[in-house]
């Protein structure tokens, strides 16, 4: 016997569904730690590099010029002597800092529950972390 389908009980979202809009941006690779990282100021290009230690550069200047045209960060090239380049989030840009603060909190909740669940002498293959770090294997 086949299972009854259930109503949908959420109400839908509307023709251009902001949602999508908004994980369209914080879904693509390395974006949240970028905007983690930007959340305390402008950052040059070397120091979102040293921040975010296992994005390539090639990756990382795609990742940025695309925030850029979505409107999340601006790029200032600075009038030094050689020139520099900060990269600074945009106001709107600043509206996404809770919703990414909010999901680390629930990848440190989750984190403990994995290894509550492993217990202590069960080592967990290493991930990377929101912080661009690699997680040492509990052990």
């Amino acid at each position: 016997m086949a299972l009854k389908m259930r109503k949908n009980l959420s109400p839908a979202p509307p023709d251009a569904c902001p949602l999508l809009e908004c994980m369209s941006i914080i879904g693509g690779a390395w974006a949240p730690n970028v905007i983690w990282h930007l959340r305390g100021g402008p950052r040059r290009f070397s120091e979102l590099r040293s921040d975010i230690p296992l994005v390539s550069p090639k990756v990382l200047t795609t990742r940025l010029r695309e925030m850029e045209e979505d409107g999340v960060i601006t790029r200032c090239v600075m009038p030094t002597s050689p020139p520099s380049v900060e990269y600074e989030l945009t106001p709107l840009g600043a509206r996404l800092v809770p919703a990414i603060e909010a999901i680390a909190e629930v990848g440190e909740e989750l984190k403990k529950t994995r290894v509550q669940k492993r217990g202590k002498g069960a080592a967990a293959p290493p991930r990377e972390s929101f912080r661009g770090r690699r997680r040492v294997a509990a052990g």
